[in-house]
């Protein structure tokens, strides 16, 4: 043997560990929890902090099929509501006005109803100096049937003269601003901000919006009244959908998702939503028939009447409806 080769003797072979075989994938019927996104807080006081940020489960394909729902864009809404009330030829501040007139004329009354309205105050001479120089009688035949007329009344007088004096006929440019003057709450200062100021301040919530929130199981927590559900949505929602979520829930509210009776049949959400097929009829009303409404007993019409009222926060619940004299 040559001087050195025991410096090429072969190593012993080291055997492997016994390796255990993957444990078996858990059965995939069990019911979907609801989803909750990790996120990390990156300022300085919280750097590496974890932040859990719910989501509520199946939500981009609700919405999805709420789109596909609505692109017929033919509700009420799309064509009498707010965004389309004012005078597209009069100056800017002008039309700014006439946004916030119709979206507090449209407080507990339909579309079709604050559509005529605004129609007739327009043609009177929607301006805030025209409707200081109206009398109160005037302007409640020019809005009537309005849900609170009188009240609304008195919030526009009050309303017409604060712009004039303070911002010369203007509407003021920041949500603070809005929700400071006589009738004007939340939801409309957050619609006016994205129709009269194409600004995205936050999420328009109404009774259709709310309701249709819980029925889908969008909040985390079930909510009691518009604004809680405002907050919720924000609070998961991402901010480029926020200016969209309001027209698009309030036309599936009036045509699917209707306060009494939903149509969940025609629903393409039935199979996810947790709410679908509770009170919903096996079909479409057909052509002529009445709407459900006018249908219900007396305790499902004092029902619907108290979910209504919900949104009444800045209405006076006092206020009697009464026919302007002639």
């Amino acid at each position: 043997m040559k001087e050195g080769a025991g410096d090429c003797s072969v190593q012993p072979k080291v055997e492997k560990e016994d390796v255990q075989p993957p444990l078996p994938l858990a059965p995939t019927n069990r019911r979907r929890r609801r989803q909750v996104k990790v996120e990390y807080d990156e300022g300085a006081a919280g750097l590496g902090k974890q932040i859990e940020c719910w989501e509520p489960a199946d939500w981009r394909r609700q919405l999805g099929h709420i789109r596909e729902m609505r692109s017929s864009r033919d509700a009420p809404i799309d064509s009498m509501g707010a965004e389309r009330c004012y005078d597209l030829k009069a100056p800017a501040h002008v039309r700014r006005y006439q946004v916030l007139v119709s979206l507090m004329l449209s407080s507990q009354t339909k579309d079709q109803v604050t559509a005529a309205a605004m129609q007739r105050l327009r043609a009177h001479g929607c301006t805030p100096l025209n409707v200081l120089n109206t009398d109160d009688d005037t302007l409640g035949k020019l809005i009537y049937p309005v849900g609170f007329w009188r009240t609304k009344v008195k919030y526009l007088k009050r309303t017409s003269e604060l712009l004039q004096q303070e911002l010369g006929g203007d509407i003021p440019a920041s949500v603070e601003g809005l929700v400071g003057l006589p009738g004007v709450g939340p939801k409309m200062a957050h619609l006016a901000m994205a129709i009269a100021w194409d600004q995205v301040s936050g999420i328009g919530v109404d009774t259709h919006v709310h309701r249709i929130s819980n029925r889908l199981g969008w909040t985390r927590t079930l909510t009691k009244n518009p604004e809680q559900t405002r907050k919720a949505l924000e609070d998961w929602l991402p901010r480029d959908l926020w200016s969209e979520i309001n027209w698009l829930l309030v036309g599936f509210g009036q045509q699917v998702c209707q306060p009494v009776s939903p149509l969940c049949s025609l629903c393409l959400n039935q199979h996810s939503c947790p709410s679908a097929h509770q009170t919903s009829p096996a079909k479409r009303p057909k052509a002529g028939s009445q709407h459900p409404e006018n249908t219900l007993s007396s305790s499902s019409r004092v029902e619907l009447k108290k979910k209504e009222e919900e949104d009444a926060q800045y209405i006076s619940p006092n206020a009697q409806i009464r026919k302007p004299k002639e």
